[in-house]
Order: C-alpha cells, then structure tokens, then sequence
C-alpha cells in the first residue's frame, strides 16, 4: 500500500470504532504506558494534546503534572513544532488545526527530555511510523540528541532505564493503527518502541 492508502485505511478503521470503544482502547493504551518504568523515572516528558481521532492524552497529562513531572507539549510554529512547558492543565490555548497548546515558556535543550510520546496515523512492531504527511515531527526530532534507526529494539520490558538514548521515543497508537509493514523513506521517523 501507498502511504495515502495506508492513511485511508486507517480512517475507515477509526470510523469503524465507536467514541466510547475509543475512548476505552486509550485508557488501556495509556495505563500501559504509565506503567512502564520509562515512565515512571523519567523527569521531563514531551506528550501531545490529543485530536479526537488520536490515543486520548488528556488524563495522561493530568496525570504527569501530579506525579511532579515536567510536561512539554508541542506548538505549531509556520512549518515546524516549538515545545513548551505545560506548567498547570489549564494553561492551553487553541493554536494551529485547532490543537490546545500550552503558553507556557519554548523550551531547545532536547537532551534534557526524558521521554517522547509520540501520536501516529499508523506504526509497525519495530518502530516504523507514518505520519499526517505534513513532516513536523520528523523535522521535529532530527534536533535530538539520537540518531534512530529502523533496526528492531528490545521490549519496554527488556529495557533498563538507565543508560537509555534521551529522550526515549515512545509511539502511542491504537490496536487497529499496529501494520505488520508501512510504506516509509530515509527521513521517516523511528520509535524505540510503540505501545497499542
């Protein structure tokens, strides 16, 4: 398939899925996410302000302020994402698309992020993913301190947190968004590992 088949796909697949089967399938995604020890030691994490067709991170974000982490989101500046500080929930304001974004300060030291949540319109097992098409997180993180590469990574569970690449990218996605292949080029963003 084409990357604008595979996108088509995954509409027909979202649509397929009622609001409350997916709000359901987010809770358990992100209780998966929470409960692996990238999460639980990292310090600063990027999250995204999910869209309605996207893994629901509102609670998660909730949930990361009041366990005293520092949450960053991203905001679409022109062609690109700027991160910035989430310092309260509420500190949203709704920028580009139609995405709450935080007002909070822009932030450029990438090597302090712990961890990376990172939405998708589809992923692979090993970290392959597929985009909007629009390229703002690949540009986004070609500014990290990593270089990715398609190679297949250990499980969450196999990982130890220490010593791991900053920050670690983790792919959010739900079950029906996980394809056995993707269609992706050279400059294709790479997860280290993707929870469904």
């Amino acid at each position: 398939m084409t990357k604008s088949e595979v996108r088509q796909e995954i509409r027909r697949r979202k649509a397929a899925c009622s609001a409350e089967e997916r709000a359901l399938l987010s809770r358990q995604v992100t209780a998966k996410l929470v409960a692996t020890p990238q999460w639980q030691h990292a310090h600063t994490v990027l999250l995204y302000h999910s869209l309605p067709d996207e893994v629901a991170t509102h609670d998660l974000i909730t949930e990361a302020l009041s366990a005293g982490k520092r949450v960053l989101l991203p905001v679409v500046v022109g062609d690109d994402l700027e991160l910035r500080f989430l310092p309260t929930p509420d500190a949203l304001r709704e920028g580009a698309f139609h995405i709450l974004e935080p007002t909070g300060a822009p932030i450029t030291d990438y090597a302090a992020i712990d961890l990376a949540v990172i939405p998708g319109v589809a992923f692979t097992p090993d970290g392959r993913r597929l985009g909007r098409g629009r390229g703002y997180y690949d540009r986004l993180l070609a500014h990290f301190p990593q270089s990715l590469s398609s190679s297949l990574s250990p499980s969450l569970e196999e990982r130890e947190p220490a010593g791991e690449p900053s920050p670690y990218l983790i792919g959010l996605c739900w079950h029906f968004q996980l394809l056995a292949d993707l269609p992706t080029e050279p400059h294709d963003l790479t997860v280290h590992a993707v929870i469904a």
